[in-house]
């Protein structure tokens, strides 16, 4: 958000001030100052001129300045009513050096999954991708999904859903007490780097929220099917502020994420480079990989499609 937008804001969420009073604790013009609150108004902020001054009625209910107001998570964010794939646009702004952005659209064209599944990605949906530089092993790198699954988990939480998380990068609704889910969140992470280093990470979460079910594919859900429309502002901010958090802290991030698991403890069947295996779930170890228990003896799975299956 453009620094002065940002201020008058600010200014304005303690109630009303006049144009003169912001220009004078701006250092800007009094002309700056109204072509800052028009454009303001062009990105949905409802702002009223009085007697007083202009007064901040309501914000903005989505885009770029509206995550960004309130928002305690140092991230500039770029918004798009329709794109491609935040991904894919994430991508080229990590080519051209860019971190702590924030890809986010209203709508996916070209949304795609792990394994270039295709993604389901209509509006009203929170699609968006995060480019970061993280200073750590390659190795490490998928504590990052692990944060974002927790981070997303959380918000929906928050959001009224029991959102819980499939292994490994799936945040599910539980149907029953059996390991059954319906699916509300996918997370595509891609990287960048050398074997000692990451040069460029990308997160990437699609959570289906004020969608209609017949919108959605076979196995799906929204937050609107589970617990009404959510606010779609207050959410991208809360999984930003989460994952901000976690990357800062990743110590926390896979005991958290044993907390939210639903992976854990059902009997999975895993398919793998290596072939499938079939066995309990009984653990992740502190890189992300799933620890089985199958019939030959532990197995560690560092990467792969789990499916949950029925108790035998």
């Amino acid at each position: 958000m453009n620094e002065t937008r940002r201020a008058i804001l600010e200014a304005l969420d303690d109630g009303p001030v006049s144009g003169p009073d912001l220009a004078e604790s701006l250092e800007v013009s009094r002309a700056a100052v109204w072509k800052h609150v028009e454009e303001l108004r062009d990105a949905g902020f409802d702002i009223e001129s009085g007697p007083a001054g202009y007064d901040l009625l309501e914000v903005a209910p989505y885009g770029s300045d509206a995550v960004e107001f309130g928002l305690e998570a140092p991230f500039s964010v770029e918004y798009h009513e329709t794109i491609g794939s935040t991904n894919t646009r994430a991508r080229e702004l990590a080519v051209d050096g860019a971190t702590d952005v924030v890809v986010l659209a209203d709508e996916q064209t070209g949304g795609r999954g792990r394994l270039e599944r295709e993604w389901t990605a209509p509006s009203g949906g929170v699609w968006l991708s995060i480019v970061v530089r993280p200073a750590i092993a390659p190795s490490r790198a998928p504590l990052y999904t692990l944060a974002a699954a927790v981070a997303t988990a959380k918000a929906a939480r928050e959001a009224g859903v029991d959102a819980r998380i499939k292994w490994p990068n799936d945040v599910v609704i539980p149907v029953g007490d059996e390991g059954d889910y319906r699916k509300l969140t996918g997370i595509l992470t891609e990287m960048e780097g050398e074997t000692d280093r990451i040069e460029w990470l990308i997160v990437g979460p699609g959570t289906n929220a004020n969608i209609d079910a017949e919108a959605l594919p076979e196995g799906a859900t929204s937050i609107r099917e589970e617990a009404g429309d959510v606010d779609r502002r207050r959410f991208v901010q809360r999984f930003l502020e989460e994952f901000d958090a976690y990357r800062s802290d990743l110590e926390s991030v896979v005991p958290d994420w044993r907390e939210l698991a639903l992976t854990l403890g059902q009997r999975v069947r895993v398919d793998r480079p290596a072939g499938e295996v079939v066995g309990e779930a009984v653990d992740i170890t502190e890189t992300g990989a799933l620890v089985l228990e199958a019939d030959d003896g532990r197995v560690t799975v560092a990467a792969g499609d789990c499916e949950h299956l029925r108790p035998v």
